[in-house]
């Protein structure tokens, strides 16, 4: 038999039932984490879970998202799906539809921002071209839609690499954002 109390406390039990938010358990004491790993975790779960626009790149990221130590050969020891599990590399936990590892230096492609702009792959004229002919793996997702379900073609290219560059106000220099393409070459040069 229901009373009117037991009617009316069952929203308020429910209520206290739910689980603590997320932002309680980030005080260190509850997931037993440093005050830094805290900060950090907290900026990454607010930017996979916000509306708006992500955090603008920086130097960090695009290091350990685009540049690869270089080894020879490349072409034999790197697997694109597994570099992109790895290096945790995905738009929201969605599968990027392709991604570019780079075997050169961090430095070598923030000095190709400083060249004038060509074409990106899509037309859009604001791409700065490599001076060099570099090597690089154009990874093509074949399979899957979020993390960790993606599997990707692995493609070995060598051309020059095109790649778009943004102002990082923090350290108060222009950094390498994204690789649109590497533009393969035909014949010898």
């Amino acid at each position: 038999m229901r009373t009117l109390l037991t009617m009316q406390s069952l929203p308020l039990l429910l209520l206290l039932l739910q689980p603590l938010p997320l932002q309680v358990l980030m005080q260190g004491k509850y997931l037993g984490l440093s005050d830094h790993l805290a900060e950090e975790l907290e900026d990454y779960i607010d930017e996979l879970y916000s509306t708006g626009p992500t955090k603008p790149p920086t130097k960090e990221i695009f290091q350990k998202h685009v540049i690869i130590p270089p080894r020879v050969p490349l072409y034999y020891e790197y697997d694109c799906s597994f570099e992109m599990r790895y290096r945790n590399v995905h738009d929201r936990f969605y599968c990027r539809k392709e991604h570019f590892f780079l075997p050169v230096t961090y430095e070598e492609l923030q000095k190709t921002c400083s060249s004038k702009f060509v074409a990106c792959k899509n037309g859009v004229k604001r791409c700065h071209k490599t001076e060099k002919i570099i090597e690089g793996l154009h990874c093509k997702l074949t399979s899957g839609i979020r993390m960790s379900g993606c599997y990707y073609e692995t493609v070995y290219k060598k051309g020059y690499a095109l790649i778009t560059c943004q102002w990082q106000d923090d350290i108060g220099e222009i950094i390498p954002e994204k690789v649109n393409d590497i533009l393969e070459i035909s014949g010898k040069q």
